[in-house]
């Protein structure tokens, strides 16, 4: 909202710079984000009359002026096409210095003298956008009977401060100068003055000759019209058209730019019809019908549905309720009679026609923040004043309001002593009392309570905490004293989730992989890319009732989708390497009407190969690499002991490439390289690893305590042993078998060695293990530490045919 410093005067006295009023309203509530100094460093910009053009005796596109500019003539030279003899235009004279810094002096042009320069609107700082279609590249022609001679600022209101006001979606009666102008005169404790309409009236009556019907009264509460005949469309005067653009409106003619005035001056937004194209002069509001077109003013062809409500008439609609009238009947020059429309639209169903259809306008803004109903009618006779002082019609008498429901009044009891409870600074009841009347606010008293009667233009104070606020915002808010908090405190930290969780990303960050958020929306066909089967639970998915599109029209069950996409679409761009993770939320349907049920998912792909050093090679980003990932990440974790089991059922991984993981009796997801065919349908590379564990059960099992214990005091002794032993036997089993056999006093087990070859037998192959052995009470002796080997070849030799090699 821009708000004019000088148009404010009118309605209440201010003694304070700009500056310090956009301080004081700030500190009350009512946000000034700037002041603007209109026509900031523009000076010696007068009017004048172009008495005389003729031809330019060295130049084709030059012509030569003669401007009176209030007894003085002055020959200007121009090469403007839209001035004509009579034109009253701003001239800069010689020193004269412009908005953009450019200083004016006489000059020589193909060898004729000028003496000035003939203005352009945004030579004078004015927004082109704001000017009539054939000034705004032009001379700015003013009204004729403008007085030749003056400071063209004070002519054009450039002589003005804007205060813009950033105001918060509550305060929409801020959105007029009324209700800007309450505000201030609360803030300074002056009188308002509200503008008066008084006007003359033509004998015969509105009855019979227009008819208003609302036929859905939960969308519209209100409908108030005035029929003005003997309308002489033209422009606006001269104060009107500046008042319009200095709130960034622009001026179109009398009789629109009186509905604009009026929108900023009380807040009420306004359309005026064409009468005579308006069937039997009867208005219809009612809800749009299904495939129900209208063409808007903007020209645009606009699709009406039931949720929306439009202005008809019998034939058919005329107007978007609150948004945008109709170009059927739009007010022309032809037009000789209109009717005014002021009316009250429910604010939530304008605000979704205005976005349904795209179109957010001045009007619309303030009907979704609710505007007064109660001044329905003022503004109506307001128009109607303005539009017969400007003498451009004569207005119609009495007036048609249609209010199916009676107002009601808004009493709230307040209590002095809650107020100051809430502020923590006493505020006399007295005190309370004058600053709601300067609010407009009626009250009395009742006992020791006050009985307030809220205005119909402050739609936002509903509850008695609302009226202290009130009373809190005009007291001050500087003169409530600070206090420091009082109470029992508590440490903020992270929950073991959120700790562990954080860990999880650190690992995994710290192994080369990048973390990326996907949506958590998808289409259906990502499990067919997926290869999952039709019965496959993760296909009963949570269906939105409007998605943003078909690609994401119901809620992800799996992650791992996001992720290859995110895979694929790099490796379309030539990205050949890459490695990524990801934590979020899958979505699983519970019975109707329930939300569905959420679960953690930590998931993680990868393709290509790691980057190269200075002191290690590329390596392969395969099945080994991200189960070597996991198991940092396990032991970062401090995880119970999981298990990798060959995984041979999942259809969306390669079978023998592929395993599930199980913790502590608990199953967590699946790792390995992905099935051929999915890489072919997601248009990945050759081989790509991933794994999806349940971050929830993955916690669960996490976490143990750190267990510390002595170093060894006495020497450890390190034995090798190889065995042979079938292909296909978990290392991790031959593992538990030695760990069994090795006793207390075996220490570690490493397999440093898996080797199938010429000396080996077919089907079978070497594995070599590194065993630890350590007491720590005395030194080892090689007869202990050959006893604990014997029964380890022996056990392995007995679980699984193993034989020592030699």
């Amino acid at each position: 909202m821009r708000v004019s410093y000088k148009w404010l005067q009118e309605f209440v006295e201010i003694d304070i710079t700009p500056q310090e009023l956009a301080d004081r309203l700030t500190l009350a509530g009512v946000t000034v984000e700037g002041v603007t100094e209109l026509g900031v460093g523009i000076s010696n910009v007068i009017t004048g009359r172009i008495e005389s053009i003729s031809p330019h005796p060295n130049a084709d596109k030059l012509v030569v002026t003669s401007v009176d500019t209030g007894g003085e003539k002055r020959q200007i030279i121009t090469a403007a096409t839209n001035v004509r003899e009579g034109d009253v235009i701003p001239v800069a004279v010689e020193g004269a210095r412009l908005a953009s810094g450019l200083v004016i002096k006489k000059a020589k042009l193909r060898g004729v003298e000028s003496r000035g320069m003939m203005c352009s609107g945004q030579e004078l700082g004015i927004d082109p956008k704001t000017m009539v279609a054939e000034q705004a590249n032009g001379i700015m022609i003013l009204p004729p009977g403008t007085p030749l001679g003056q400071d063209a600022k004070e002519i054009l209101g450039l002589d003005d401060h804007i205060l813009e006001l950033d105001l918060t979606p509550n305060r929409g009666d801020c959105l007029s100068m009324i209700g800007v102008a309450r505000e201030v005169a609360a803030l300074l404790g002056r009188p308002l003055r509200l503008p008066q309409s008084s006007f003359k009236e033509l004998p015969e009556s509105i009855e019979g000759q227009a008819r208003v019907d609302i036929e859905d009264t939960d969308l519209c509460r209100r409908f108030c019209a005035r029929l003005v005949k003997n309308v002489k469309v033209g422009p606006s005067p001269l104060w009107m058209q500046q008042r319009l653009r200095n709130a960034g409106i622009r001026p179109i003619s009398n009789i629109v730019d009186v509905t604009n005035y009026v929108m900023l001056e009380l807040g009420q937004p306004m359309h005026a019809f064409d009468y005579n194209l308006l069937k039997d002069g009867h208005i219809i509001v009612r809800r749009g019908r299904a495939g129900e077109k209208m063409l808007s003013l903007d020209g645009n062809e606009r699709v009406l549905t039931p949720d929306m409500l439009a202005i008809t008439d019998p034939s058919g609609p005329v107007g978007i309720a609150g948004v945008m009238g109709g170009l059927a009947t739009e007010v022309t020059a032809k037009t000789v009679s209109v009717l005014l429309e002021s009316a009250f639209f429910n604010p939530i169903s304008i605000r979704k026609t205005s976005k349904a259809l795209g179109l957010r306008s001045e009007a619309s803004q303030r009907f979704e923040k609710g505007i007064d109903i109660g001044g329905s009618a003022r503004a109506a006779n307001r128009a109607a004043q303005l539009i017969t002082e400007m003498e451009a019609g004569d207005v119609v008498s009495g007036i048609i309001d249609v209010c199916p429901e009676p107002l009601q009044e808004k009493i709230i009891s307040l209590r002095p002593g809650r107020a100051t409870y809430i502020l923590g600074v006493e505020v006399p009841k007295e005190e309370a009392a004058g600053i709601l009347t300067g609010l407009q606010f009626k009250v009395r008293e009742s006992g020791a309570d006050l009985l307030v009667t809220v205005p119909t233009h402050r739609v936002d104070v509903n509850l008695e905490i609302d009226l202290i606020e009130e009373i809190a915002r005009m007291h001050g808010y500087d003169r409530v004293p600070g206090t420091l908090p009082y109470g029992q405190s508590i440490q903020g930290k992270q929950t073991r989730e959120q700790s562990l969780t954080a860990g999880i990303r650190n690992s995994l960050a710290g192994d080369g992989l990048y973390e990326v958020m996907t949506y958590s929306f998808t289409h259906p066909r990502v499990l067919d890319q997926m290869n999952l089967p039709a019965d496959s639970p993760f296909r009963e998915m949570v269906k939105l009732q409007n998605p943003l599109s078909e690609e994401h029209s119901v809620m992800r069950t799996m992650m791992l989708p996001g992720l290859l996409e995110t895979l694929a679409r790099n490796f379309s761009r030539r990205v050949q390497n890459g490695a990524v993770f990801e934590i979020g939320r899958v979505f699983y349907p519970r019975e109707e009407g329930s939300l569905p049920e959420e679960r953690q998912v930590l998931s993680a792909a990868a393709m290509g190969r790691t980057m190269a050093g200075w002191n290690a090679p590329a390596r392969e980003l395969d099945f080994y690499h991200l189960k070597g990932v996991l198991e940092n990440l396990f032991d970062y974790l401090r995880t119970e002991p999981v298990n990798f089991q060959p995984e041979l059922e999942n259809p969306s991984f390669h079978p023998g490439r592929s395993a599930w993981l199980e913790a502590g009796g608990t199953r967590l997801g699946v790792v390995g390289e992905l099935h051929p065919d999915v890489l072919e349908q997601f248009g990945l590379p050759d081989r790509v690893v991933a794994f999806e564990l349940d971050l929830e059960q993955l916690l669960k099992v996490s976490g143990r305590p750190f267990v510390y214990t002595t170093l060894p005091r006495f020497p450890a002794v390190e034995r090798d042993i190889a065995v042979l032993i079938k292909q296909g036997t978990p290392a991790a089993q031959v593992v538990e078998a030695i760990r069994r056999a090795g006793g207390e006093l075996l220490r570690s087990v490493f397999l440093f060695d898996v080797y199938r070859g010429g000396q080996v037998p077919q089907g079978y192959q070497s594995m070599a293990f590194s065993l630890r052995f350590y007491a720590e009470d005395r030194t080892l002796t090689d007869t202990e530490v050959a006893e604990r080997t014997a029964a380890i070849a022996n056990s392995l030799a007995q679980g699984f045919g193993a034989e020592l090699r030699a």
